[in-house]
């Protein structure tokens, strides 16, 4: 009998076709990274503009995506605005509300506070889904003063809200906070996320909590590539340590000692792309134009990535 080689037997069984289409080499290009570019209205919120005027702001400066403030929102609802003109607003403008920033107490031990934080989660969620924003952030308000908040019950209380949102249609995303102390490091919002068990769980992280929480940011290639939908992005210098730095402290992007290209490198998007989310409450711009601190910051930010 002819001697046959494994290609010609493969050729003759039909088989080499299906094998043409595995992939014979690691040469092939990975898939670039997806990311656009938000303004978080607390970056002007000093200028004390209203929700409106925000908006207005942040698509003129360029951006296709924002972050509100529910007390903002919240203020515009009292003075008489509603929500359906705020909805037509916005699709006047073209601008994409992809995150609201909340603080309800949702997590704290104290079960008549928690229940009326849950209630507060509700009412927001349902006035955002008529807005048409369908994240919101769920910081450890409440929990940021005292140490020794049980991650696992934390984790329960995160499922409560996710269940929420499942009903909603708008989800809690986890927020860590560095000046917290609970869920002030990755390790804890990754564990609280893991332990809550539910497929709609995200995490909301930030350059700056990154740093004044002291973690890593060899951990975050962890945060698996499904977590994180918006991510917080901002500067700082070291010379300030994390023990002293605040909020105020933060500046532009790319203009302080953040590693943020390192830490953008470790950021997996899915097929949706991260939002990447200037978020600011630096004093010194909040005295300038708020137009040219917007455009400045997505300048900042585009010439990163």
């Amino acid at each position: 009998m002819t001697k046959i080689s494994r290609r010609e037997l493969l050729f003759s069984t039909g088989t080499a076709a299906g094998a043409a289409l595995l992939p014979f080499s690691t040469s092939a290009a990975p898939k670039s990274p997806k990311f656009e570019f938000s303004l978080n209205m607390s970056t002007i919120m000093g200028q004390k503009l209203g929700f409106i005027k925000e908006l207005e702001i942040a698509s003129a400066a360029g951006y296709k995506h924002c972050e509100i403030w529910v007390p903002t929102l919240e203020a515009y609802l009292k003075s008489g605005g509603t929500l359906v003109e705020a909805k037509k607003r916005i699709n006047d403008l073209g601008i994409n509300i992809q995150n609201a920033i909340g603080f309800a107490q949702w997590i704290v031990d104290d079960e008549a506070t928690r229940k009326q934080g849950v209630e507060q989660m509700k009412r927001e969620m349902g006035m955002l889904a008529e807005l048409g924003c369908f994240r919101t952030a769920a910081p450890p308000m409440g929990a940021t003063k005292e140490a020794g908040l049980d991650l696992r019950r934390a984790a329960e209380r995160y499922r409560t809200i996710l269940d929420v949102g499942t009903s909603t249609g708008v989800t809690p995303q986890l927020e860590m906070w560095g000046h917290s102390k609970n869920l002030n490091r990755v390790a804890d919002v990754l564990f609280v996320a893991a332990e809550a068990g539910q497929a709609n769980a995200k995490l909301l992280l930030d350059v700056f909590h990154i740093y004044k929480g002291e973690s890593s940011i060899d951990c975050l290639h962890l945060v698996g590539e499904n977590s994180i939908d918006v991510f917080h992005v901002n500067d700082y210098v070291t010379t300030i340590k994390p023990t002293s730095i605040t909020d105020g402290d933060r500046i532009y992007a790319g203009d302080g000692e953040a590693p943020i290209k390192e830490i953008i490198k470790r950021l997996k998007p899915s097929d949706k792309p991260v939002i990447l989310s200037l978020e600011l409450f630096n004093k010194e711009l909040w005295a300038q134009d708020p137009l040219k601190v917007a455009k400045t910051g997505l300048e900042k930010m585009k010439s990163l990535i």
